[in-house]
């Protein structure tokens, strides 16, 4: 379980700093809740150790409880001080006797261990240490000892292989004169011995050493041949000392090479800067962003509660610390305390021998922290025989600037370092090969895409599905395939059985060098690119929504109105009585007798017209050509109605029968439904970031089972969902079920990369593989493979026929406004030049005002200027007089009178 990097917003740690730093019995009591005390002795003023561990445990007590406000127990932080061994084990006596704790976090000196954890086994409390402690103290003897930390006698054979990887053949043991180091001797020369590389001297350095005696046995070192020293110390003083000095000597110039071991990896805050080689080595903490963000935190409350502290950054012992509290918080809730009272001890005894008091939560507390696994700052929290589960190392290069370069990194159960954590190279047929570690999700449902088997017998795992054939048939395309192997290892959580996380988690093993790809149904995404590199999509990909279907509607009485809205209905009918009226006026002249008669019947003709022109065409029905022209218009608009029409009836019709439930994620967010996603899919975070659903409306599920399950109850209070958001090829999937025929796609499609296979940036496989997914996509095999897997195609199918429009399938006047407008404009220019009566009288009329104006522009220049020319002008007047002749224009109706009287 990652620790959520939501602690920071939901608890504003540093604006309570005091509360929590120093957080006591005295100071917190809730009656509603177990109160659990637990205790720590530590060196407060030691920069190295205890003074930035007390901050990581209570930041650890207070950003648990701020993500699990529900429970019903709290852990109760009492710290105590001590810089040497009788304080440290006098301070455990009083948290025992007097504070009645039931957990021991520490000692930080290593010489308190044995003491304290035999005071621990009397008062059956277990005693928890995530600081440098001697080897030789076992857990397995021990019961009540639980080592938060890594076993020292594993780097030893880290050590052994880097100085073989280096051709180091001889070295010299330096080393810290103390059960820690004496004990550590034993397992180094055993590993020494396993790679050939021989012993050559040990110095012991007491801790109380002072400088001239430290520089004496520098000297005396520089007089032997041997120039690779290993260096085994806790104390930050003395191992910053060894150095100081040794640089005074020359023993840190070009020729030399110092290998230190984790205590001091670890605890070292600062040397100079040097020209001789400096290598370390250190337990590997993977990156996070809970890391990151709790390390800005972190740096925040150290200047405010310790400004004067040396301390400048983390070490492991603290990320150890902070996983250790939430290790204890989680064991105490399982428990479920009612009564953590401790038996109390009599004044009287106060000795180690006489102390017989015991917890009655201990033995219970010890055996739940011994079955807690989970994922936390420092990486994977698992205790294994009674000691935190060997991780990974890092081997780091001092360089001349005083900076910590990784170079290596070795792994349990390896034989050799490499560049690469779990990648590894290898000479095969004389080619050298790159083996890649591959991660592949752990799919609970849709393992069409991915899937794996165990077989019992041999207890082989093999793998199928979409994703891996797709990769497996890519591969064989590759052009450098003879110089690349791999191998499948999936994102497995050992004690749930699923996925260790999400997609996002997974890939993020890349960043963290856990693995070299990640291959499956990962969708491509910019934020992800960040990190990691795709090779191009082998399948389409969106995101779209999946919901139940209205059952088969019956057919209503007015359903054959419903494809057309109203004003398109009395649109078309307008045109109808339009029609009409046109051929009415056009054979209104002609031996047509279809409008003869009263004018009942007139009126009557001229609206049934155009019904009669399509339901009983007679080739006569109009005499005039271009009534025949009209027509022909009208009975062409008419067709096109009718197709428009039946195509839009039977497409309502057939939506009918499957009309999604809900059309959009507006619907659902105004009327607050719930809706589901698939498990660890990025599907929940776009629903919360970019459509603003609230999380408490939202339910994940994993298989086709629980999406019919879920869907089926429905939204209202049966613990159901209104739609599932999910990818459109998981959805293909489902749609291809039994279930499948109940429900649809719907909505906007929200359109993604597609799937894709990740590599660490910069990887020049990615082009490789890309390439041969381009052959493998062009040759036509990814149709095959999808054939063995799905009854329909997801690479590269498209999803608009799959999915209804949002507004339903109703057309408006406004929609054919076009075609009535260009019918109308040819119907009348066709009247108007048909009928000549229209055309004479609007040239008639534009010659009678012409002529009267010409009229009038005559007399006005020739009106007369005196009495004797006006005489004149009236007398020619008289003169020129004449009859007038009446013209007129023959009309239709005289031509026919003319030719009646021609045949009589």
């Amino acid at each position: 379980m990652l620790i959520p990097a939501m602690v920071s917003f939901k608890l504003i740690f540093f604006h309570l700093p005091i509360f929590f730093l120093f957080f006591d019995a005295g100071n917190a009591s809730d009656d509603s809740k177990s109160l659990v005390r637990i205790g720590a002795v530590f060196d407060a003023d030691s920069a190295e150790g205890g003074a930035i561990a007390e901050i990581c445990m209570c930041m650890a007590i207070s950003d648990f409880y701020a993500m699990h406000s529900t429970y019903q127990t709290r852990l109760v932080l009492h710290t105590r001080s001590s810089k040497d061994l009788v304080g440290t084990v006098a301070q455990v006596e009083d948290l025992l006797k007097n504070v009645g704790v039931h957990t021991i976090l520490g000692p930080q000196i290593s010489e308190a261990a044995p003491l304290v954890i035999e005071l621990g086994a009397k008062a059956h409390v277990p005693v928890i240490s995530f600081f440098p402690s001697s080897p030789n103290l076992s857990p397995m003897e021990n019961h009540y000892f639980i080592r938060a930390a890594q076993d020292d006698s594993v780097q030893a054979k880290a050590i052994a292989t880097t100085l073989r990887r280096f051709g180091w053949d001889e070295v010299v043991f330096v080393y810290e004169d103390s059960d820690y180091g004496n004990l550590f001797i034993s397992h180094l020369v055993t590993a020494l011995l396993k790679n050939d590389i021989r012993l050559a001297y040990k110095s012991a350095i007491p801790t109380s050493a002072e400088d001239f005696q430290i520089s004496r046995e520098l000297y005396m070192l520089m007089t032997r041949k041997t120039r690779v020293f290993i260096v085994h110390m806790t104390s930050n003083s003395l191992g910053s000392r060894l150095f100081a000095l040794a640089g005074k000597a020359g023993m840190m110039s070009q020729g030399y090479v110092w290998f230190i071991t984790t205590a001091l990896s670890n605890s070292l805050n600062a040397m100079d800067s040097t020209e001789g080689t400096v290598l370390g080595i250190r337990s590997h903490v993977p990156y996070s962003k809970d890391l990151e963000n709790f390390k800005s935190r972190w740096k925040r409350n150290l200047n405010l509660m310790k400004p004067n502290s040396s301390a400048t950054k983390l070490n492991i012992f603290c990320l150890w610390a902070y996983d250790t509290i939430w290790a204890l918080a989680r064991a105490v809730e399982r428990i479920g305390v009612t009564n953590s009272n401790f038996l109390k001890l009599n004044a009287s005894e106060s000795t180690v021998k006489d102390l017989a008091g015991s917890s009655r939560i201990g033995p219970r507390l010890l055996n739940k922290i011994l079955n807690i696994k989970f994922k936390g700052l420092s990486g994977e929290f698992h205790v294994v025989n009674g000691q935190l589960k060997t991780s990974a190392l890092e081997i780091f290069k001092l360089t001349e600037k005083g900076k910590r370069v990784v170079e290596y990194f070795w792994t349990p159960g390896k034989r050799s370092i490499s560049r690469r954590l779990y990648s590894r190279t290898m000479l095969k047929n004389n080619v050298v090969t790159t083996q890649l570690r591959i991660g592949i999700p752990v799919k609970t449902g849709f393992r069409q895409f991915v899937d794996m088997e165990t077989i019992r017998h041999t207890n082989k795992t093999t793998y199928s599905g979409f994703s891996i054939e797709v990769f497996l048939a890519a591969y064989e395309k590759l052009e450098s395939k003879n110089s690349i192997s791999f191998e499948f290892i999936p994102f497995k959580n050992e004690s749930s059985g699923g996925m260790n996380g999400n997609y996002d988690d997974l890939l993020s093993q890349i960043k963290e060098q856990r693995y070299d790809a990640v291959v499956g149904d990962t969708t491509i995404f910019s934020n992800r690119t960040l990190d990691v590199d795709f090779t191009m999509p082998y399948s389409e990909s969106g995101m779209t929504m999946l919901v139940p279907v209205h059952g088969q509607k019956l057919w209503k009485m007015w359903t054959f109105l419903q494809p057309w809205s109203w004003d398109l209905w009395l649109t078309v009918f307008a045109s109808f009585i339009f029609m009409g009226i046109v051929i009415r006026i056009m054979e209104r002249r002609t031996e047509n007798t279809t409008f003869a008669g009263p004018r009942n019947r007139q009126l009557g003709m001229t609206l049934w017209f155009p019904f009669s022109a399509l339901a009983i065409p007679q080739r006569d029905m109009v005499v005039k050509d271009w009534s025949r022209f009209v027509l022909v218009i009208w009975i062409g608009l008419a067709v096109i109605l009718m197709q428009i029409y039946t195509a839009s009836l039977s497409s309502m019709l057939t939506v009918d029968r499957f009309q999604p439930m809900f059309m959009s994620v507006d619907e659902l967010l105004a009327k607050g439904y719930k809706v589901g996603y698939q498990k660890d899919s990025y599907v929940k975070d776009f629903l919360m970031d970019r459509l603003g659903f609230d999380e408490s409306q939202l339910e994940e599920y994993c298989t086709t089972e629980d999406y019919y399950k879920a869907l089926t109850k429905g939204p209202n209070e049966n613990g159901g969902v209104a739609a599932i958001f999910d990818e459109i090829p998981f959805i293909r999937v489902f749609l291809a079920t039994k279930y499948g025929s109940k429900f649809m796609m719907a909505g906007t499609i929200y359109r993604t990369d597609g799937f894709g296979f990740a590599f660490p940036k910069g990887s020049s496989i990615v082009s490789n593989f890309s390439r041969a997914i381009l052959k493998v996509i062009e040759n036509g095999e990814i149709t095959k493979i999808e054939k063995r897997y799905f009854r329909h195609g997801i690479a590269n199918q498209g999803v608009a026929s799959q999915i209804p429009p949002d507004n339903p399938r109703i057309l408006h006047a406004s929609s054919l406004a076009g075609l009535f407008i260009i019918v109308g404009i040819v119907t009348l220019l066709a009247l108007v030049i048909s009928e000549g009566y229209f055309w004479r009288k609007t040239v008639g009329l534009a010659q009678q005002f012409i002529s009267k104006r010409s009229s009038d522009v005559s007399s006005n220049h020739d009106q007369p200027r005196n009495e004797t020319e006006l005489v004149a002008v009236q007398s020619t007047a008289q003169v020129n007089a004449a009859p007038e002749l009446e013209v007129s224009i023959p009309r239709e109706e005289d031509d026919a009178e003319i030719n009646q009287v021609h045949s009589s």
